[in-house]
């Protein structure tokens, strides 16, 4: 199953009274599993099965960004894309657009109550209601293409009940819900690789070892064609842009609008995907990765937590938030040696809390850690500051951390907040920040 939304209690708005609703029905947020949702699709006419072409993007760190980067490229050859994602920031509604719009909360509602009334009171997770709503909508209003991110895992996500893509791609994968997904790498690996269907081609980012071995296994299993970034696919990052070749040529791309070394990779299995799909796609669309956009991915924020800062001082928001992740964003200050970097850390429960603060610590001027009433299932500060070797020092809020920096330094400097995306929906709702 996917992500977890937020727990009852603090689902907002009327989709979130629906869904608080539906909650009681099975209460486990994660129960992996595709029987409950087929039974429920079935009754719904299998509204999965009437989709515009399907890109399926499974992985562990990097879907949402690569999800935005199909976008902005679909966007660009005048494509309309339905896009499913998750979870959400600030609002339910970011993880539903219709034809390249978000939805509306009326229009949620009703796909809700619709869900409800034809599940009939059987057991059901919130995340499968998301999903089935979210096939609800996509067969019914017209586009061209779904963009469609799995929540957890793959073989057994919800949103593996899609029968056959037009494309695959599988981001790169780290060591995360062990509890559901299984202890190592490989066997990690092959739960993603899950999404993989007979005679669908799949790009692949680049992976360890055992997991590429993995995903190569069920590929060559299934007959489905394989491109992996390393290998047929080329891709580099240079200060006039980002060049890629394939199989089917070479291109020559302005850079990627999402910032950090990483993205390179996250552009190119974008552009992969499209180029191995069969959809109708002009070279001059792969430059929509120029003008691709998504919140908590190194985005800057500049509402009323930046104005907390002093002048010159530049604040980011990152939702990365295990030891992969923390290795990126370890990549990413040091491409910012300019000037000091002060980091802001908070933590979901349940998370490598050492394996994600471990690449940050010897790079961060200061380290704060943080948990937000707001945030879901925070690990409390001791247990971070314990997690840090004691390098740490209690924030022990995200306004009370940035009123320190701001006190006590004058020298220009970055500050980072990170460590879990619903810190992040909580630090752009203080922001001031409203989805689009």
């Amino acid at each position: 199953m996917g992500a977890p939304v937020r727990l009852p209690g603090e689902y907002q708005g009327r989709p979130g009274e629906v869904l608080a609703r539906l909650h009681q029905l099975y209460p486990k947020l994660i129960d992996l599993s595709l029987g409950r949702l087929e039974i429920l699709l079935a009754k719904m006419g299998n509204p999965e099965r009437y989709l515009p072409p399907v890109i399926h993007v499974a992985g562990t760190n990097g879907k949402g960004s690569t999800c935005a980067n199909l976008r902005a490229i679909a966007e660009a050859a005048g494509l309309r894309a339905h896009v499913m994602t998750s979870p959400h920031l600030v609002s339910i509604t970011e993880r539903f657009r219709l034809a390249g719009k978000l939805v509306d909360e009326d229009t949620l509602v009703e796909a809700f109550e619709e869900v409800e009334r034809i599940n009939d009171g059987a057991p059901i997770t919130v995340f499968e209601v998301l999903t089935a709503a979210g096939f609800l909508l996509f067969s019914r209003v017209p586009a061209d293409l779904v963009i469609l991110e799995v929540g957890l895992g793959g073989r057994l996500d919800a949103t593996n009940v899609v029968p056959k893509p037009v494309a695959c791609a599988i981001t790169t994968i780290s060591v995360d819900h062990q509890a559901f997904l299984g202890e190592t790498l490989d066997i990690i690996a092959g739960e993603k690789a899950g999404i993989i269907k007979p005679g669908v081609p799949v790009v692949v980012a680049p992976q360890a070892p055992e997991a590429l071995e993995s995903i190569r296994l069920r590929a060559e299993a299934l007959g489905a064609p394989m491109w992996v970034l390393g290998r047929e696919v080329q891709v580099g990052i240079e200060a006039d842009g980002l060049h890629y070749s394939d199989p089917q040529g070479a291109l020559d791309l302005p850079s990627p609008g999402l910032k950090g070394p990483h993205q390179g990779t996250n552009s190119a299995l974008a552009i992969a995907a499209l180029r191995v799909s069969g959809l109708d796609i002009p070279v001059s669309a792969y430059g929509g990765i120029a003008r691709t956009d998504w919140p908590a991915r190194l985005q800057r924020l500049h509402g009323a937590l930046a104005e907390r800062l002093p002048a010159r001082w530049e604040l980011y928001l990152d939702g990365g938030h295990n030891p992969g992740a923390g290795e990126v964003l370890g990549a990413v200050m040091d491409g910012w040696s300019d000037r000091p970097v002060h980091v802001i850390a908070g933590v979901k429960q349940s998370k490598d809390v050492s394996g994600f603060l471990q690449p940050l610590i010897g790079r961060a001027a200061s380290l704060q850690v943080v948990a937000e009433e707001e945030q879901h299932l925070a690990t409390p500060v001791e247990e971070l500051i314990a997690a840090s070797g004691g390098v740490a020092i209690a924030g022990p809020t995200i306004i009370e951390a940035l009123d320190r920096l701001a006190a006590q330094n004058s020298v220009p400097a970055r500050v980072l907040i990170c460590g879990s995306l619903y810190l992040a929906g909580v630090a752009l709702a203080q922001d001031g920040w409203v989805p689009v």
